[in-house]
């Protein structure tokens, strides 16, 4: 892949599966063509088959905004009238979970320097996790953007396995998981010869709703990474390094019509729609701490710093 927007193999069935109209931006027409498009019972002549929620929101729309603190407070108080905690934030104390996630990524960085360079179809590749604990399941996660649409993929993994299924770029027999998701992930590895680079971490605020338009918001504070080559993925131990970005990350995801009250949130918060990638937020935050050359982006470090702060 280079750095403009022509079309891999390997990107070339997600483009084909997404909506070719745009999502349209806060402030104009709500009406957004949904990602999902359904017959009626009526008009197929068959009977309608309750099916399964997308709770992890495979094919989405994604709005990202940079925020302050106390405006988030108030942000996620008006938020609460039209969605509930998700079910892992319902289980915390405070709301919010964290969320660790190993990025993969070529000795050249080519993932994190197509976000950076605003590539209009692009992806990653990470591992997450949301527990030390062993017995706590982990996710080898594909994340597409295919113009302004989000396409994930996911496959269920325990921790044990994870060094081995990178090492090995196989299944191990009789692995019960989502079979062609993990397939795509190695097949993506493969292809950018592709390792460990860094854990990200954070805490998440979350809330979703149930309707067939499904909308998640989510709040995400206390970002840090931790440079590794290891195909490990933890919460703790030593190596993090704080952010210290000064601003929450606020996350705006909806699968089909965008609603009037999403719309009002925007315009009575004034919120300005922004690129925030956590990802190469870290490594240029590592670049800037010497672990890492920043010439590997083929940019000089103002531009670098100018991604993440302004």
């Amino acid at each position: 892949m280079t750095g403009d927007d022509s079309k891999n193999p390997l990107e070339q069935q997600a483009i084909e599966a997404v909506a070719q109209r745009p999502a349209t931006h806060p402030g104009s027409s709500p009406s957004v063509v949904p990602l999902h498009p359904q017959k009626s019972a009526a008009a197929s002549g068959a009977r309608a088959q309750p099916k399964a929620k997308d709770t992890m929101l495979a094919c989405r729309y994604e709005l990202k905004y940079r925020i302050s603190e106390s405006k988030a407070r108030a942000i996620a108080e008006y938020v609460r009238a039209y969605l509930e905690p998700d079910r892992y934030a319902k289980l915390r104390p405070r709301g919010e979970y964290p969320i660790t996630s190993l990025y993969l990524d070529s000795d050249g960085f080519q993932l994190a320097r197509e976000t950076l360079e605003g590539k209009k179809n692009r992806f990653k590749l990470r591992v997450r996790g949301y527990s030390d604990n062993p017995q706590s399941p982990c996710f080898f996660e594909v994340k597409r953007r295919v113009s302004n649409v989000i396409l994930k993929s996911r496959a269920r993994v325990q921790h044990e396995d994870i060094a081995r299924i990178l090492q090995t770029a196989r299944i191990p027999a009789g692995y019960k998981t989502d079979e062609k998701a993990l397939k795509q992930f190695l097949l993506y590895v493969n292809y950018l010869q592709a390792r460990p680079l860094v854990l990200v971490r954070y805490m998440r605020e979350a809330y979703e709703g149930d309707s067939d338009n499904r909308v998640r918001i989510t709040f995400d504070r206390q970002l840090c990474y931790n440079v590794t080559r290891e195909p490990i993925v933890k919460l703790n131990g030593t190596g993090w390094q704080d952010a210290r970005l000064g601003f929450v990350v606020l996350e705006v995801k909806f699968t089909a019509n965008y609603p009037a009250w999403l719309n009002r949130m925007v315009r009575v918060f004034d919120l300005k729609q922004t690129s925030m990638s956590k990802y190469a937020s870290s490594v240029r935050l590592s670049c800037a701490a010497g672990f890492c050359a920043p010439q590997a982006f083929g940019m000089g470090a103002p531009q670098l710093a100018g991604y993440l702060d302004g």
